[in-house]
């Protein structure tokens, strides 16, 4: 069975803030969803391993709640598989491609862990695929190829908004302005207006832009391994 990894925040505040954070659950349980209709198996990585931090878990929509109240996904997110015991293993042969959910809590560890970047940039100079969604793609920032390029460089992407940020009342609270980030780091960024379905497709690279790209993101892997 093919196997997708997902890699997740250990970090469970809004930055520097009190305020309770970590992966946003419905934006990896709708891609859960839409994997598990498929066929494809995932595991949960994150940086220190263990129990990773989850909110959004009252979202009252079916998928969410769905995959939630699913053992398999109890057992994997609070049990995720540390950095060193994956880096000891082969992730370019277990697995298909590498998935970053969004929250804000990536904001902080993923965006700037050159394990996490080393196995993801390997992923994809393997030919897998590298997907993301919302604040997801801070994950890909520091991923660098054995060329010395930056994966983002010459891609087009897309993430949650400076528009969204306003409206969701973080703006001032998150340690850095990921649209800004990507503006000058990426090929190309591409937005539509807060809040509105919006997937990027580059090849192998897959970008959302918001909690209701989720699912979108989801089909878009799904249909790049069927292309594969």
């Amino acid at each position: 069975m093919s196997k997708i990894l997902m890699f997740v925040t250990n970090h469970a505040t809004l930055g520097q803030t009190n305020e309770a954070n970590g992966t946003y659950a419905p934006e990896i349980t709708h891609v859960i969803e839409e994997l598990n209709q498929a066929g494809i198996d995932y595991d949960i990585s994150s940086i220190n391993g263990g129990a990773a931090p989850l909110y959004g878990v009252e979202i009252d929509d079916e998928a969410n709640q769905k995959v939630l109240a699913q053992s398999v996904f109890q057992s994997k997110i609070n049990n995720t598989i540390g950095v060193a015991q994956l880096s000891g293993q082969n992730p370019v042969e277990e697995y298909v491609g590498v998935f970053y959910p969004g929250g804000f809590g990536l904001l902080t560890d993923l965006i700037e862990n050159p394990e996490v970047a080393a196995i993801t940039g390997a992923m994809y100079q393997a030919g897998k695929v590298v997907a993301a969604v919302c604040h997801g793609p801070a994950g890909l920032l520091p991923v660098t190829l054995d060329d010395g390029s930056k994966l983002l460089a010459n891609k087009q992407v897309t993430c949650f908004t400076r528009e969204e940020e306003i409206d969701f009342g973080t703006i001032d609270k998150i340690p850095l302005l990921l649209e800004e980030a990507l503006v000058r780091s990426s090929g190309k960024y591409i937005k539509v207006a807060p809040w509105l379905e919006h997937v990027v497709i580059d090849g192998q690279l897959i970008t959302g832009q918001n909690p209701t790209s989720a699912r979108a993101v989801g089909k878009a892997i799904i249909n790049a391994l069927k292309i594969d």
